[in-house]
């Protein structure tokens, strides 16, 4: 599947696809965590309380979706939310992300904390 950022959501299967990633409640719990800064897969296992294969496919689903991404630091592979996401919260001030063909609401307790980082 091909990435996109969040600001290029252009066809429905695009959209589809982004929705179809953040449609899971491990998923958004990931996101929104994310959001509130870059993990390590460890970090998440313990906080999701979820075997690391676990965690790493919904990782790797959110990342196919455009909305995280990964890079290795040591032995850890640590993700972030992708910087078009973060641009798109930051850029609009408000506590959603809109994709195009929708938006996406998060708390404002979320938001506050992402646009201090």
């Amino acid at each position: 599947m091909p990435r996109h950022g969040a600001a290029n959501l252009t066809t429905p299967r695009q959209c589809a696809a982004v929705l179809k990633a953040m449609g899971d409640e491990t998923r958004l719990r990931i996101l929104k965590s994310l959001l509130l800064g870059e993990k390590c897969v460890t970090d998440l296992t313990q906080m999701l309380r979820c075997s690391q294969p676990h965690v790493s496919h919904h990782l790797r689903m959110l990342r196919d979706a455009g909305l995280v991404e990964g890079h290795r630091h040591g032995k850890q592979v640590c993700y972030r939310v992708e910087p078009a996401v973060q641009r798109a919260l930051k850029s609009r001030g408000e506590q959603a992300l809109d994709f195009g063909c929708c938006e996406v609401r998060f708390p404002t307790s979320t938001l506050l904390t992402v646009q201090h980082n």
